[in-house]
């Protein structure tokens, strides 16, 4: 028995002349995308605020001195998390982009 959902996608990828398999393929790849950018924007947030380029620039300010360590070791970490969930999506991406 096909759900409502199930009938409602495959009417959509009807449509726009696809396979399911297709359109779930290219909604995945923009859901992840979307979750990139927004990743990447606060990681971006974050370097702003202390001026710095990249994790490692901002992990050689707190070193040097250049920012309080409070609380941008905090902030230091949560930007070494989300470049790591990058890294993740990334893979996603090109897993999905080479089927």
């Amino acid at each position: 028995m096909m759900t409502p959902v199930m009938s409602t996608i495959a009417e959509i990828a009807g449509t726009l002349n696809m396979t399911e398999d297709d359109l779930f393929r290219q909604a995945l790849v923009s859901f992840l995308t979307e979750q990139k950018r927004e990743i990447l924007q606060r990681r971006l947030n974050i370097l702003t605020r202390y001026g710095a380029t990249s994790v490692t620039d901002l992990e050689d300010k707190i070193a040097q001195g250049d920012v309080a360590e409070h609380p941008a070791w905090e902030d230091l970490i949560v930007a070494e998390n989300l470049a790591a969930h990058l890294e993740e999506l990334d893979v996603y991406l090109d897993n999905l982009r080479d089927t």
